[in-house]
């Protein structure tokens, strides 16, 4: 069997063409590409967010009107956890990320224990059972437990570098944990968190270059199982045919998504104007939740629902820019999971409301109201900013160092 080896920086001559101020200009131009995709990535993430935390009122208005008297309400808690969030995000941007390699086990297991214990004394809302209610504050174990997954996953993908190509080095001890995880979810119920936790470890085993082969059984046997899951729950069952045809039933089953169609439908190209929605008014069931963006399509129009789209993906290209750049396979891997994670729940949502897929109750990350959902996506992006910190350093330290004869190279 041939041995994976694990690239490493290594001393090397310098080229005559490396020594020009051509050359030095590229290094100059590389560091400004490293800073240009962490700025576009700041400025997406706030954008964003702010545009959320807006969103929320317009969406959130009647529903907290009704249930608690003041139209202010999700409006108010929403900019509280942006606040959180946001500090969250510069504290998590300061901290080195190689220390959450350290941590990443004390974090699972935290996540595990909280995931246990909500299933005790956690709050059920709709039939799940999701949320641990402490005073004002709500916490959702189960957004911890996506941050700790990938925390985790990309420390033991880089530590078993080397051992890639042994299946039993890919499965031990990532997919026991995972396994896990999904059971302790799968009993609040919450298939969709499920999804995406699945869905970032087999991404995960992509980056790092896991055989294809180990990666197609791995995906038959968690397809089949879901399915199974899926048959065997009614509920699920319902949900999966009125995706396939919600017209069936749109008193029930397929309500939510025929209310969502119509609200996008009506906002034509330039909406019908902020806060004017009449899907709002208790016809989008979750309209400040999950189906915030049928909000955005209905008041903003299709110029808005687009320009979402737009913040989106300029994040998730700077997320990408920065997990390529990055020359550590730890970092790396850590960078390539969180843009993975945020953009996966991103599709995920976006097709949800839009009738792609059967609804699944996985948010709008940045946009949508959940404080747990909130500051986990912007502790993780905090994250990212350091792994970009670190490789932008790095560039400057070896364009520094290439003045000597001989100097640390880039690994090949």
């Amino acid at each position: 069997m041939a041995t994976r080896v694990l690239p490493r920086p290594h001393l090397r001559l310098v080229r005559p063409e490396e020594a020009s101020p051509a050359f030095a200009g590229s290094r100059t131009g590389e560091r400004a590409r490293a800073l240009g995709a962490a700025w576009l990535l700041v400025a997406c993430t706030v954008l964003l967010t702010a545009f959320g935390v807006v969103m929320v009122l317009s969406a959130s208005s009647v529903w907290a009107l009704q249930q608690f008297g003041s139209s202010y309400e999700f409006f108010t808690r929403q900019a509280i956890y942006a606040v959180v969030g946001l500090v969250a995000m510069v504290v998590t941007a300061a901290i080195p990320y190689r220390m959450w390699r350290r941590a990443s086990v004390p974090m699972l297991a935290v996540s595990v224990v909280l995931l246990a214990v909500v299933l005790e004394v956690g709050t059920t809302v709709g039939g799940s059972t999701r949320w641990i209610v402490l005073g004002p504050v709500t916490l959702q174990p189960s957004e911890l437990a996506k941050i700790s997954l990938v925390l985790f996953t990309a420390a033991v993908l880089a530590k078993k570098w080397s051992k890639l190509d042994e299946p039993a080095h890919v499965a031990l001890p990532l997919l026991p944990i995972l396994g896990l995880l999904s059971a302790l979810v799968m009993l609040e119920p919450d298939l969709g968190t499920t999804v995406i936790m699945c869905a970032i470890v087999f991404l995960l085993f992509y980056l790092a270059g896991v055989r294809l082969r180990y990666l197609l059984a791995g995906g038959l046997f968690c397809g089949g199982l879901g399915l199974v899951l899926i048959v065997t729950e009614g509920y699920r069952a319902s949900r999966l045919l009125s995706f396939l045809n919600p017209w069936a039933d749109p008193y029930r089953d397929g309500y939510q998504v025929i209310q969502s169609l119509l609200a996008l439908g009506s906002g034509g190209w330039f909406g019908v104007g902020l806060g004017a929605s009449r899907a709002k008014w208790l016809y989008v069931p979750n309209a400040h939740t999950d189906f915030i963006y049928s909000i955005i399509g209905e008041e903003l129009g299709m110029i808005g629902a687009i320009a979402v789209l737009v913040l989106f993906g300029a994040l998730l290209v700077a997320g990408v820019r920065i997990a390529a750049r990055t020359e550590d396979v730890y970092g790396r891997l850590l960078a390539g999971g969180i843009v993975g994670w945020l953009g996966l729940q991103a599709v995920m949502n976006l097709a949800t409301v839009t009738g792609l897929l059967p609804v699944t109750g996985v948010p709008l990350p940045l946009v949508s109201f959940g404080g747990s959902s909130l500051i986990a996506n912007l502790a993780a992006i905090g994250i990212l900013l350091n792994v970009a910190r670190a490789s932008r350093g790095s560039g400057q330290a070896a364009a520094g160092a290439a003045g000597p004869r001989r100097t640390r190279g880039r690994r090949p």
